[in-house]
């Protein structure tokens, strides 16, 4: 597996692991500032995976 890939699996990971110490009500700002840059990043993740594929592919 490759590094972006290793990336896009990490993030994934860790938004699942801050949504599951979710509280119900009151979420704390902080955790949802980690949501956001953890999203962000994974975003721009899969964004830089599918540049790469189209490279790849030979596709511009």
């Amino acid at each position: 597996m490759n590094e972006l890939a290793q990336r896009i699996r990490s993030l994934e990971a860790q938004i699942t692991q801050l949504k599951q110490q979710w509280p119900q009500h009151s979420v704390p700002p902080t955790m949802l500032m980690e949501l956001e840059g953890l999203e962000e990043a994974l975003d721009e993740a899969r964004r830089q995976r599918a540049a790469d594929s189209k490279v790849k592919s030979g596709s511009k």
